[in-house]
């Protein structure tokens, strides 16, 4: 069974070398909207694949990152870089460029560390992220799945690689959220939600 829960975001960015050049040679932003899709076989003690209340913590924080900030390609021009993050309090940067393929496949790299360090206690079992799709448009959106997220033919993303400014990192509930994510020292658990 697949079940999906829906996030928004409002975010800014530039698509360096796309076709468009209003896209490409332009801060611009969308408002974009990110479906997870959760799967599994079997049911909870609640009789669900996986509460959507768990969901309101760690994962809806990390995509709400994204909103009211800039994104950033860790490989774009460096005064562009700076001045950005001069700029603006509210940004990340990502080592891939922030495309709406590329936004899916880090949010999927995103949820799935969420998940991995969550600690199931209501009888979750073999709770698996299917995907995430990401709409940039009403009319336009990318779904990333495993294979892609964790394809070295679109990319490397290395989460270590993925920088969120401090001021993101202090609205999270866990300031060292980011910390723990990345050094999986401490495992979530969800009856503090």
């Amino acid at each position: 069974m697949i079940i999906r829960k829906l996030f928004k975001f409002e975010n800014a960015h530039i698509v360096r070398d796309c076709s468009t050049l209003r896209c490409s040679k332009n801060i611009h932003g969308h408002s974009y909207k990110v479906e997870v899709l959760l799967e599994s076989n079997y049911l909870d003690n609640g009789q669900m694949v996986y509460d959507f209340g768990l969901t309101k913590l760690y994962i809806k924080e990390l995509i709400d990152s994204f909103d009211h900030a800039i994104t950033l390609w860790s490989g774009d021009n460096r005064e562009y870089l700076k001045d950005m993050k001069k700029h603006s309090s509210r940004w990340i940067e990502l080592p891939v460029s922030p495309s709406a393929e590329q936004f899916s496949r880090v949010i999927f790299l995103l949820v799935e560390r969420v998940l991995s360090c969550t600690g199931m206690v209501n009888g979750e079992r073999d709770v698996r992220l299917h995907s995430i799709i990401v709409h940039e448009t009403e009319t336009g959106y990318a779904q990333g799945f495993r294979d892609d997220a964790y394809s070295s033919l679109m990319g490397k993303i290395d989460l270590n690689d993925i920088i969120f400014s401090k001021q993101i990192q202090n609205e999270w509930s866990d300031n060292k959220l980011w910390t723990k994510l990345l050094t999986q020292t401490e495992i979530i658990n969800p009856q503090k939600v």
